[in-house]
């Protein structure tokens, strides 16, 4: 069987890569170019609010090198979870970049398109029909939940790519997919183990990230043969090392053998890492066992607010060592303050960077203290003007506020900025992360195709 190659241009579409590593990757004369453009890593607004968490420049120059270089080479450039959430307003926002490339290029080309939108009269007969199922550590959905949901998206797997490749098509944008499923289709597709494929593809998902010291920024090469594929790095200034690819193996894992996916499980107790060469690694023994039973992983966000921020900073070690219970305080007067003026439903929390404010979520974690805090006011209500009411008067009573042994009466914080309260607009939480039961993989994927002419 002869090897397949694969070219990762960057780990998300619009992180970038240099050029000259992709060089070299084409140099290696690629049977497909693909990239993962998306994540839930941001959290839920900008699948709610139907924007992409890259920046449009960006892409656009990641583009721009890889659909002409896809098409001189003859060779499909596979695009998956366009324009990072992969719902209608992402994926139409992706297609007019490359559309606007090829005017500007005078490229012609077919391209593929595929949403991933999932109308919700079909989450909500699936939820009548009880074929739509929590993962944890969601809820169960309901009604509601559906109801208030703007955007609902569904992780496709390799079955709509691999329609749309069939179809002839060069380009294929594809709404929310699952990650590795743009590198495995083209395989599967030609009958290479789909073990194999998509642990592969769960490699070069995130590109040189695997490679030694890893950058989100960077290509990766992987090379798939009958019962094993090779992965390296492209860029002289990194390696892939057994250690660096086995780590990235465990990456986003809940069990570090199992990984469940799209029509089955990928199953790792038996697999074997060897460095090859200095740079390249070998892997064996990777196995996809089918699922009983088709089901879609499920995306949906929906608005519970407005948020309004305030960053200050203290030094005083008086005050460092009372801040939780001077937070706790604070909290108090402000819900005392409007309780009789129909301001009662907001979240104020205060996060404290010198103590615990990135593990703060996690229970029992030695609480440790700074000499200085950085402070985050963060308050939600349902309406802007309401979140910066509470963020205010938080932020005011905080600064003045009167603990014990206070020495200074000039205020107990400093502001980096002015204004010091920053409106931070509407805020999104997921409120769909259920798997839905299907007959076919594919039936709510449907392809379209678009020639786009020279001009």
């Amino acid at each position: 069987m002869e090897e397949m190659i694969i070219l990762s241009a960057t780990a998300i579409l619009g992180y970038g890569f240099p050029e000259e590593s992709f060089r070299e990757g084409m140099k290696r004369k690629p049977h497909v170019i693909a990239v993962d453009a998306g994540s839930t890593d941001p959290g839920p607004y900008y699948l709610g609010a139907g924007l992409s968490f890259t920046d449009r420049n960006a892409v656009k120059r990641d583009l721009a090198i890889m659909i002409p270089e896809g098409l001189k080479a003859g060779i499909p450039v596979i695009i998956g979870s366009a324009g990072g959430s992969g719902a209608k307003p992402h994926l139409d926002w992706n297609v007019e970049i490359v559309r606007e490339i090829a005017r500007e290029k005078n490229l012609s080309f077919k391209l593929a398109v595929i949403p991933a939108d999932i109308p919700r009269e079909v989450v909500s007969s699936k939820l009548k029909a009880g074929e739509i199922f929590p993962m944890k550590p969601a809820p169960e959905l309901k009604q509601d939940d559906i109801d208030s949901t703007g955007y609902i998206v569904a992780q496709m797997g390799i079955e709509p790519i691999i329609k749309a490749l069939e179809g002839g098509a060069d380009i294929i944008i594809a709404g929310r997919a699952y990650d590795p499923a743009v590198f495995a289709a083209l395989p599967v597709m030609k009958g290479y183990d789909r073990g194999l494929a998509t642990h592969l593809g769960k490699i070069l998902e995130c590109a040189a990230i695997a490679a030694t010291p890893g950058s989100g920024s960077d290509c990766m090469l992987g090379i798939l043969g009958e019962d094993f594929f090779l992965v390296e790095a492209l860029s002289n200034a990194r390696k892939c090392t057994t250690l660096s690819v086995a780590a990235h193996t465990l990456y986003e894992k809940t069990n570090p053998y199992i990984l469940p996916g799209p029509g089955g499980t990928l199953d790792l107790r038996d697999c074997v890492f060897t460095q090859e060469t200095e740079s390249v690694v070998k892997v064996t023994g990777s196995r996809f066992i089918p699922s009983d039973g088709q089901f879609l992983k499920l995306e949906g966000a929906k608005k519970t607010g407005c948020r309004t921020v305030s960053f200050a900073a203290c030094k005083d070690p008086i005050m460092i060592s009372q801040i939780d219970k001077i937070t706790e305080a604070v909290k108090a007067k402000v819900t005392s303050n409007f309780q009789n003026f129909g301001l009662t439903e907001f979240f104020l929390d205060f996060k404290l960077y010198g103590k615990n404010g990135v593990m703060a979520m996690f229970k029992n974690i030695p609480d440790e203290t700074g000499s200085e805090l950085g402070i985050i006011i963060e308050a939600v209500a349902e309406t802007q003007e309401a979140a910066n009411t509470i963020c205010s008067f938080a932020r005011s009573t905080l600064l003045h506020y009167g603990y014990e042994g206070r020495i200074s009466t000039a205020g107990n914080l400093a502001f980096p900025f002015s204004p010091s309260d920053m409106e931070a607009g509407d805020v999104y939480e997921f409120s769909i992360y259920h798997l839905m039961k299907v007959d076919d993989p594919a039936e709510y994927f449907p392809v379209g195709y678009f020639n786009l002419g020279a001009g």
